[in-house]
């Protein structure tokens, strides 16, 4: 059986893990099939974004204990998050449906997606790393405190607060709350926004948001967005938009 599912909705993909009996635990054999489908995308100009999401209540329990206790030193710990790393740094506009639990380093699937859905009665989002006696991994700590604030990253990893679906909204973990049974067809809905627009301006302008961190003032902000924006100015989209206001003004005159 295939650890993950992927399908196409127009231009957008949508891969779903599947390994509902182990709520989705990820083995290293997951991550392959990961790393397959978004290689196999990435090289598709018909593709534009990336909706991940989980089979059957579960979005994803984390690391299959059976493989991260294989993990004997810092390269062989790594291979256990490359399936989410590897959605973390494709180029492609991604969104987390989150459909279930999403615990311990199956929260690191959440936290690499660009935008999270969560659904209105089943997501939950749990930490645990400390509660089962490890250390976070996988840059766990760094990017909930980069999307969440000091505040939740430190309710949720040392006080073991679990958050359902609402009260990730409030703390800017999930940008939405929608119904279970509406939960996958509205976040292929809002990929398709972003899969509809330049691929190639998609990526750049995702790698300037993800830099933003390092970007300490506002002359350096600037600074920082003229390169890229000056290469849209240049490109087909662009360029027939003007022409075509140039046209219309023109007319109207």
């Amino acid at each position: 059986m295939s650890l993950i599912t992927t399908e196409v909705h127009g231009r957008v993909g949508l891969i779903t893990l599947n390994d509902p009996d182990k709520r989705n635990a990820i083995t290293l054999a997951m991550n392959d099939e990961i790393g397959s489908a978004l290689d196999a995308w990435e090289a598709d100009e018909g593709i534009g974004a990336v909706v991940l999401t989980g089979a059957g209540r579960g979005f994803c329990a984390g690391a299959d204990l059976d493989d991260l206790m294989t993990g004997s030193n810092a390269e062989e710990m790594k291979a256990i998050y490359d399936g989410f790393l590897r959605i973390a740094h494709t180029p492609l506009p991604t969104i987390a449906a989150v459909n279930g639990a999403a615990v311990g380093a199956g929260m690191n699937m959440v936290l690499a997606c660009d935008l999270v859905l969560a659904g209105r009665e089943y997501a939950k989002f749990d930490s645990r790393f400390l509660q089962i006696g490890i250390h976070p991994g996988g840059g766990h700590t760094w990017r909930l405190r980069q999307i969440a604030g000091r505040s939740t990253t430190m309710a949720m990893v040392m006080f073991n607060q679990i958050l359902r679906a609402e009260r990730a909204k409030e703390v800017g973990l999930a940008w939405e709350v929608i119904d279970d049974a509406d939960l996958v067809d509205t976040a292929v809905e809002m990929a398709a926004v972003a899969a509809g627009q330049d691929r190639e301006l998609n990526a750049r302008t995702k790698a300037t948001i993800l830099t933003l961190d390092t970007i300490t003032e506002s002359n350096q902000a600037v600074d920082y967005e003229i390169h890229p924006q000056l290469w849209s100015m240049g490109q087909p989209p662009f360029m027939e938009l003007v022409t075509r206001l140039q046209k219309d003004i023109s007319s109207k005159g």
